[in-house]
């Protein structure tokens, strides 16, 4: 049969000071390390945060430094590309003046050629039309 003397009274005792010991050797350590390790990882987490945010905010900074470059350099492009135009539009224009100055010096010496050759036809004519007549008519005059 059981019987509780004393010796329940030192179990009791033997018994708290055994979860005193494991608490005070071991339960709070490993809960210490527990919270250290929860305090680690909730900073690398919000590390993790901060840098997601940097990085998205550079990345939109990238985006818009780059979108700025494109706009910029068709810009450029744009005013060369006029620029151009303009100095072809003004080559143009002085080679059609110089074709059109060359086309009236041709037609003013086509013209004066042939004001010449009309008058040494003109001359020739009277010797022409007077041998025609001599011909026609079988006699010299």
């Amino acid at each position: 049969m059981i019987s509780v003397d004393y010796s329940l009274g030192i179990q009791i005792i033997n018994f708290l000071f055994l979860i005193w010991a494991l608490n005070v050797v071991l339960y709070k350590p490993i809960r210490n390390i527990l919270i250290q390790r929860k305090e680690k990882i909730t900073g690398l987490e919000q590390n993790i945060d901060v840098c997601n945010s940097d990085i998205k905010g550079k990345d939109d900074a990238f985006t818009s430094g780059l979108k700025e470059a494109r706009v910029k350099g068709m810009g450029e492009k744009d005013a060369l590309m006029q620029t151009a135009t303009d100095e072809e539009k003004m080559i143009i224009e002085k080679i059609n003046q110089k074709a059109q100055a060359d086309l009236a010096e041709v037609r003013e010496k086509v013209a004066k050629d042939a004001e010449s050759v009309r008058a040494s036809l003109q001359e020739e004519l009277d010797d022409i039309a007077i041998a025609i007549s001599h011909k026609i008519l079988g006699r010299a005059f």
